[in-house]
């Protein structure tokens, strides 16, 4: 049976829902955002209609909707969190949320309600990280490949099959990757053009039996090959921080590779520079807590941003 399983890493918390050693979905959070399904006493700073700006405990802004006629500037409310923070390119979406009462019951919560783990399985996490940090996954016959845009995450499917057997080969491994990549929003899928409407119904009835369980609405497929899905965002997918946040997946990414190391002496981690000063001194503090070993960090700018090296190198006093 499928369960939930939380490693908790430094500057980062990472789920995967596991069936045995197979990986069926993964989510990532960073602690310092405000995550979807979170319930908050929050003061109502303006409103304008059933709009309006709310402020968090923590002092931030949140962008709220749903709200009742009387509702009033000033006083406060209870809401919950129904989409984390997005970046985008030039620009920051602020949290979303609505009075608790609108919301009604919220899906439940991975990193409250998984199990902790250490570590995942061997090779469980890094292959989601270095599809997402590619963009491309490939399948026998083609790939997907991914690109996230302000307005959507497009999707495009590329292969040397017939377009007919390309597009049924695509399925399987969009519907696995969509859970992977934790994505939502709008996707647009780019399909082979299937001049045959029969062939266009075969690709919808994969798509129907592939995606049964996730929650999401799409359209048909049209005869161009283009497909939209429309699934529920609560905040950036591990496409969308790679799109945005680079250098901070990276630093993480260096960390977790240091603390996996074994053996006595000290840790030498081996970065680019510029991840260098993404790596905050508490972070450095928590790798010599958690691995009780001193940590050097030096620096080789011929590394690449995703390729950060850690070692056992001998500890000198």
């Amino acid at each position: 049976m499928a369960e939930w399983v939380v490693e908790q890493g430094i500057g980062e918390s990472r789920a995967q829902l596991l069936e045995g050693d197979e990986v069926l979905a993964a989510k990532l959070r960073w602690p310092e955002e405000i995550a979807a399904g979170e319930s908050f006493e929050g003061k109502l700073l303006r409103k304008s209609g059933t709009r309006g700006l709310a402020q968090h405990p923590s002092g931030r802004e949140i962008l709220v909707d749903k709200l009742p006629r009387d509702a009033g500037e000033g006083a406060s409310y209870r809401f919950t969190v129904t989409r984390a923070a997005m970046a985008e390119r030039g620009r920051l979406k602020l949290p979303a949320a609505r009075p608790a009462e609108a919301v009604g019951t919220t899906t439940s919560d991975p990193f409250a309600e998984a199990k902790p783990v250490r570590h995942f399985p061997s090779g469980a996490w890094e292959d989601i990280w270095h599809a997402a940090s590619s963009g491309e996954v490939g399948f026998a016959g083609g790939a997907l490949l991914f690109a996230v845009t302000p307005g959507m995450t497009v999707i495009d499917i590329d292969g040397e099959l017939s377009p007919r057997e390309l597009a049924l080969a695509a399925v399987p491994e969009l519907a696995r990757w969509l859970r992977l990549f934790d994505l939502g929003g709008s996707i647009g899928i780019d399909f082979p053009t299937l001049a045959a409407k029969a062939d266009r119904k075969a690709v919808d009835a994969a798509l129907d039996e592939a995606l049964d369980g996730w929650p999401h609405e799409r359209t048909a497929m049209n005869g161009f090959g283009f497909v939209q899905i429309v699934a529920r965002l609560e905040g950036p997918s591990l496409l969308h921080r790679f799109a945005t946040s680079r250098v901070g997946m990276a630093a993480r990414m260096a960390l977790r590779r240091a603390e996996q190391v074994e053996g006595p002496g000290a840790t030498l981690l081996t970065v680019h520079p510029a991840l260098k000063a993404k790596l905050k001194p508490e972070w450095c503090a928590e790798l010599e807590r958690r691995t009780a070993r001193p940590v050097r960090i030096e620096t080789d700018p011929g590394l690449a941003i995703e390729a950060a090296a850690a070692q056992i190198v001998a500890h000198d006093d």
